[in-house]
């Protein structure tokens, strides 16, 4: 009788041992599979909780983020006005010929330096000529019936002639007086009569004076020519040793305008900014572009500064009490002007804020705030979701 063989046996023990040490296998392997997932995981960087938003102890944004006190200062804020450099209308004149005629000299030219009472230009004019014949002829005639009113002054007295001839020769002088009286005036309005700005030169040559100091700045004819519109300037002399700069104030800056008030100007020209102060603050408002003039008046000594010069005019606003965070605060969320407070250690409630003037690189805040309030100054955008 042959024995069984005994390895079946063995089979099945081997068998068993493989099941038993792969369900093993697959259990340390399930648990490693989990640990590493586990460890795969991101830790939750925001938490909400309502309106509240909670930075858990392993986010990430504790690193990231930093808070500062809102603060409460003196605000004087800066602001900018599109200014120009004019001449002071007090001392730029607009010189007129009051007759047509032709221009026999410019004794002065653009540019040139004048003084108060230098000869600018003559004209030769036949109304000239005509109105000091005029003048003449009337001064004849007042000075015949001066004579006949003496003489019969004295006729009357012997009562050797009527009185009623006496009387007549009254009435003929008070014309004639009167009639002298409207020729001379009419050469004032010529600007003929002297010790005015123009004076008459063999009764047809009207010669013009400069009624100030100051340089030819604008000329507009030429010698020989005919002038026959006497509403145009032929020649302007203006004194720019202290000039106008003229900001334009609109509507809503008004409020923050006033006479005294310091001033910077940085002209296009110039690299150097000129600190200046408000002279004057119009009283109306131009009724197209809503805006009112601010001047200020500047030394110009040298010249450097030149009408029509285009400039910025940064002016600091009254000084008032105002909360101010750094910009790096605040955040836009769609329609809202939001900043992040910090409510307890790390957790955080957005305030909808509204934001005044702007100094530096930091904002006044009007609304949403109080002095104290600790704020996200750093990446707060992270909390913007």
């Amino acid at each position: 009788m042959k024995n069984k063989p005994a390895f079946p046996g063995r089979v099945v023990y081997w068998l068993a041992a493989a099941v038993i040490l792969g369900l093993g296998g697959a259990g340390v392997w399930t648990m490693r599979a989990k640990a590493d997932q586990k460890r795969a995981d991101p830790p939750v960087a925001l938490r909400h909780e309502g309106e509240r938003l909670v930075v858990p102890a392993e986010s990430p944004l504790r690193r990231t983020l930093a808070v500062a006190p809102a603060t409460r200062e003196t605000v004087a804020a800066p602001f900018n006005l599109p200014a120009m450099v004019e001449a002071d209308p007090a001392k730029l004149v607009k010189v007129l010929p009051p007759l047509a005629g032709r221009i026999v000299s410019l004794n002065k030219q653009l540019g040139d330096e004048v003084k108060a009472g230098d000869v600018l230009f003559t004209i030769d004019s036949a109304d000239l000529a005509q109105a000091t014949s005029d003048a003449a002829k009337a001064r004849a005639a007042m000075t015949m019936a001066r004579r006949n009113l003496d003489r019969q002054r004295e006729l009357d007295k012997s009562e050797i002639a009527a009185k009623r001839d006496f009387e007549q020769a009254q009435s003929d002088y008070d014309q004639a007086a009167s009639e002298s009286q409207r020729a001379d005036a009419r050469l004032a309005q010529l600007g003929a009569k002297s010790g005015g700005t123009a004076q008459t030169g063999g009764g047809h040559i009207l010669t013009v004076r400069s009624p100030i100091n100051g340089r030819v700045v604008d000329l507009n004819a030429a010698t020989g020519a005919y002038w026959n519109d006497t509403t145009a300037s032929l020649m302007t002399v203006a004194d720019l040793s202290h000039v106008f700069v003229t900001a334009n104030a609109q509507e809503k800056d008004l409020g923050h305008v006033y006479v005294g008030q310091s001033a910077t100007v940085k002209f296009d020209a110039y690299d150097d900014p000129q600190p200046g102060k408000v002279r004057y603050v119009g009283q109306i408002l131009d009724a197209d572009t809503r805006t009112t003039k601010v001047r200020m008046v500047f030394d110009n000594p040298d010249g450097r500064l030149r009408p029509g010069m285009f400039a910025q005019a940064t002016f600091l606003s009254q000084p008032h009490e105002g909360i101010v965070v750094p910009m790096s605060a605040i955040v836009q969320s769609g329609f809202y002007t939001r900043a992040f407070v910090e409510v307890a250690p790390w957790q955080f409630e957005p305030r909808v804020i509204k934001l005044g003037a702007q100094i530096g690189d930091r904002m006044e805040v009007k609304s949403g705030l109080s002095a104290g309030d600790r704020v996200v100054v750093k990446e707060g955008v992270l909390l913007n979701d």
